[in-house]
């Protein structure tokens, strides 16, 4: 873990990953033979490790230093919170031996391991990710080796470290997580997922690209660019102050973050009024082009304003000094698409706001704005009316629709929604992914089917092909 930063070529790639690669499958070769109650343990001591209030504090310090993305208070929440509410999901799952029987259809199904995982993780996460994939991983008894973003490598190394000292403490195999030396390359992360059994991928989209390119099973997330309702019904004071927490929370950075509001006339004004009580601040046309020219340089978000606190960001923009005393930013928008940068993502305090004549343009403007960007990932509606929330559902191309949530929090799990916790979320074929649902330890385990005979099941023709007959013939 300490060793001296390598010089970077094919040759030394394929050393170092082949290194790791034994190193891995010798720890889950030990790790084999361990019953549900070790597996247990394992993955709560992976969940310890971060959780530890000092680790939480520390890694978050370290995070925001290292990348310059996000803010400690909220990485810190973070560190915890999902990695809290993945240990409560994977205490009650069963992954070891016999994890389900079906007398009736007589089948009993075991679960083994898939091998090694190469797991790829950001920088708006460079912590909490890779513990909440290690603990699933370890859950299916699973060697895991994590292949981190540059810009967060220091803090995951830590948080690396900080796990293999956690599996030391009970007597499990260091090796069962590991992470790639410095310097993290394309070449050396892509080398990894060669060698990898199973590849699963949170970040850009190029590795998503990458890791199904790589000849390996892979699982890859989508981007997202969340659509929210405010539909009539609303509650308008509950929703912006949900809008509210959720969009400042770790200074937009999570993918399910709102990025468009899109508020049907007949509220608007109060809804925008709502919004401005909860912190928000609304920007007339002169100081839109301000944000605009300081978010986005030659057509590329501007890393130097992305995900920055709103008195840094209001700075940044020329904002007037009321503006930087405000939680989040408002710009009134109309179209959408690549003449509309602000219907894209933008992963900052800034929040697009359509305003739409009633539900029915609100839901074409919502699927809008996911054709554009963000096809497959998830949108919301602040409502009281079930119909409209179903409606969406029924029409959208989105794996999730939240109603009446704070996105952020409800998206990857909450502890008052039935989603399991992750931070990696899938967007169905839509975005090219092979999973339409959240990670899970699911997703980390092959299952052997033992199939014994059942009373014959076998329909006549009659009941089969009746009804087809009568209507078009034989």
């Amino acid at each position: 873990m300490s060793e001296p930063a390598r010089t970077s070529d094919t040759a030394d790639d394929d050393g170092v990953v082949a290194g790791l690669i034994s190193n891995a499958r010798r720890a889950m070769h030990a790790f084999l033979s361990s019953d549900q109650a070790r597996v247990d343990e394992a993955v709560t001591a992976l969940a310890w490790s971060i959780y530890k209030p000092e680790h939480a504090v520390a890694l978050a310090e370290m995070a925001v230093a290292d990348t310059g993305i996000g803010n400690v208070h909220d990485k810190i929440t973070k560190n915890q919170r999902k990695t809290f509410g993945t240990l409560r999901d994977l205490s009650r799952a069963k992954s070891v031996g016999i994890i389900e029987e079906q007398p009736a259809l007589g089948l009993v199904k075991y679960a083994k391991p898939v091998g090694v995982v190469a797991a790829v993780t950001p920088s708006t996460n460079p912590s909490a990710t890779p513990v909440n994939k290690a603990m699933m991983a370890i859950k299916g008894r699973n060697a895991i080796i994590v292949a981190p973003s540059p810009a967060g490598l220091s803090t995951t190394t830590r948080t690396v470290q900080l796990m293999r000292e956690a599996l030391q403490t009970i007597g499990a195999p260091a090796d069962l997580v590991q992470v790639l030396p410095a310097p993290v390359t394309k070449s050396l992360t892509n080398t990894l997922m060669q060698a990898a059994d199973l590849v699963v991928v949170t970040g850009s989209q190029n590795n998503v690209r990458n890791a199904y390119r790589s000849g390996k099973p892979a699982i890859g997330v989508g981007a997202g660019n969340v659509p929210v309702i405010v539909d009539a019904s609303a509650d308008l004071a509950a929703a912006a102050a949900k809008i509210c927490a959720s969009k400042t929370f770790d200074n937009a950075t999570s993918c399910s973050s709102e990025n468009a509001l899109v508020i049907v006339d007949a509220v608007y004004d109060a809804a925008v009024a709502a919004l401005q009580e909860a912190g928000g601040f609304l920007a007339d046309a002169e100081q839109k082009q301000n944000i605009q020219d300081v978010l986005w340089v030659d057509g590329h978000l501007n890393r130097k304003a992305i995900a920055r606190d709103a008195p840094v960001f209001a700075q940044l923009a020329g904002l007037p000094e009321r503006a930087s005393k405000c939680r989040f930013f408002m710009v009134e928008e109309q179209g959408v698409g690549p003449g509309y940068p602000f219907s894209d993502e933008k992963l900052s305090l800034v929040l697009t706001v359509y305003r739409v004549a009633d539900f029915t343009a609100a839901l074409d403007k919502v699927a809008e704005i996911l054709d554009f960007k963000g096809r497959g990932h998830s949108c919301g509606i602040h409502t009281q009316d079930m119909d409209h929330a179903r409606k969406l559902a029924e029409e959208l191309d989105v794996v999730r629709v939240l109603v009446n949530q704070a996105h952020t929090f409800g998206n990857g799990g909450g502890f008052d929604s039935g989603l399991n916790f992750t931070l990696s979320m899938g967007c169905g074929t839509w975005q090219g992914n092979s999973i339409s649902e959240n990670l899970s330890y699911r997703h980390f385990l092959n299952v052997t089917h033992l199939a014994t005979s059942i009373p014959e099941d076998k329909p006549s023709e009659e009941a089969l092909f009746g009804a087809y007959w009568r209507r078009y013939g034989k």
